[in-house]
């Protein structure tokens, strides 16, 4: 691998947190304010009703985005530092032992005991704890949680997404919102897969194919039983 590959895909993987939480929070904010939307007027014509859900969807939305992820990436950034203050005591305690077992490590990828045994001794005495935590825990620097980054950008995105079909269901009568807000969503989440896609790395035809899938079919359930419980009512 070139050392251009390799910058490329360290920059890759260190985009996987705030990636991941921006991806979710506007993949979700205009699939399920769309879907708030759909079902609405699949159940009622008026307008109101249809903009009321959808303005009321994109504010609790964002809100528990944010909160879901905030407790998400902290509940994880607390059980690595558990890991890390565990894996700290136990080489402070039993450093032979720790030292054979980044060894066995090294060897069951590949090494000769030899070479495994002066890597995890040079590794040890370079920062022993940085080593286990990377080899053993499997804890990188490059993917540490960042709570609070993660709950802004998850609550911004979703804003962001879900401006779409409300934005929509604004400008367009009431007889075709739900022919606008599910084309205009659908094409958004196609978008939006190509562009993450593009961003982590991966398949832009099979992020948009798979979001755009899912997405369509979200949006035919929720007018469905909204045209159920709006014809029963």
């Amino acid at each position: 691998m070139s050392r251009t590959q390799s910058r490329t895909s360290r920059h890759h993987i260190q985009r996987i947190g705030w990636l991941r939480a921006a991806v979710l929070g506007a993949n979700d904010g205009i699939l399920s304010t769309s879907s708030l939307i759909v079902g609405v007027a699949a159940a009622s014509p008026g307008k109101t009703a249809v903009l009321l859900a959808g303005i009321a969807g994109l504010a609790a939305g964002a809100m528990s985005m944010a909160a879901g992820e905030f407790v998400s990436v902290s509940s994880q950034s607390d059980t690595e530092r558990a890991d890390l203050a565990a894996e700290k005591r136990e080489l402070e305690e039993n450093p032979e032992a720790e030292l054979d077992q980044l060894t066995q490590i090294y060897v069951d990828r590949g090494l000769e005991h030899a070479l495994a045994r002066q890597v995890a001794t040079q590794l040890t005495e370079r920062n022993g704890l940085a080593a286990h935590a990377r080899d053993e825990l499997g804890i990188s620097e490059s993917v540490v949680p960042r709570p609070v980054q993660a709950a802004l950008a998850s609550a911004a995105s979703f804003s962001i997404g879900a401006s779409v079909p409300v934005a929509v269901a604004v400008a367009v009568p009431a007889q075709i919102v739900i022919a606008c807000v599910s084309a205009s969503s659908l094409a958004s989440l196609a978008l939006l897969g190509a562009i993450s896609a593009e961003a982590g790395g991966a398949s832009k035809f099979n992020a948009a194919v798979r979001v755009t899938f899912w997405g369509a079919l979200a949006m035919a359930v929720t007018a469905g039983i909204g045209r159920l419980f709006g014809t029963v009512v």
